[in-house]
């Protein structure tokens, strides 16, 4: 039998991969979001502007805004503002799709007899299970990781080429891309977290702040 520290379907029809973790009661503090996903709008508008400013005042800074410095200024790059201004708000709203769908499909199983009594102690276990990773703060800090490691080390500099110069690179040895210098990187990401790092602060105090990445690196 399952403990009473983990969550029991039965006790907890509200079920949602959504409606918790760090970046959650992130929403909540800055008024992003209500107890169950409202304020969508809001959201988009917020999270849209947070992507795609910082790289439109970046590019005025290197003068590749618009203009003839480079082939491709960023005013220009279509490609760029679907996937910020089109696909990054469809996501936004995919999440709420998620939410509302997976909760009558996860009480389904038990409603329907999917699960049988003998299996009902694995599928709280598993249930449990899901939620304590939805609430964990290293998890959340490790996708962030990967996005930065992987995406801007590796695919953004490896597979994003381009044979002409752009707003974030110029071509190099025919098709490679040389992207941002790290400096600009650095700075994106910096213009990035400025709103992010005082609201995180609002939920974790900066001394566990301090010993959870402590424990992740040692």
């Amino acid at each position: 039998m399952p403990t009473s520290s983990e969550p029991r379907l039965t006790e907890s029809p509200d079920f949602s991969l959504v409606l918790g973790g760090p970046l959650y009661q992130l929403w909540r503090r800055s008024r992003l979001t209500g107890d169950t996903l409202e304020l969508l709008h809001r959201r988009i508008i917020v999270l849209t502007a947070v992507a795609w400013v910082p790289l439109l005042l970046l590019s005025f800074a290197e003068g590749a805004a618009w203009g003839g410095r480079v082939t491709l200024p960023f005013l220009y790059d279509v490609d760029m503002h679907i996937r910020l201004l089109l696909a990054l708000p469809l996501l936004i709203v995919a999440e709420l799709v998620v939410h509302l769908r997976l909760r009558p499909t996860v009480r389904a199983f038990v409603d329907r007899g999917v699960i049988p009594d003998a299996a009902r102690a694995r599928f709280d276990a598993l249930i449990g299970s899901g939620m304590r990773l939805r609430n964990s703060v290293s998890v959340e800090v490790l996708l962030i990781a990967f996005v930065y490691v992987v995406g801007v080390g590796f695919i953004w500099r490896t597979l994003g080429a381009l044979a002409v110069a752009t707003w974030c690179g110029a071509p190099v040895k025919g098709m490679r891309l040389a992207p941002f210098t790290l400096r600009t990187v650095l700075q994106l990401a910096v213009v990035t977290l400025i709103p992010v790092v005082p609201l995180t602060l609002t939920m974790i105090s900066l001394e566990e702040l301090l010993t959870k990445a402590v424990r992740m690196l040692f």
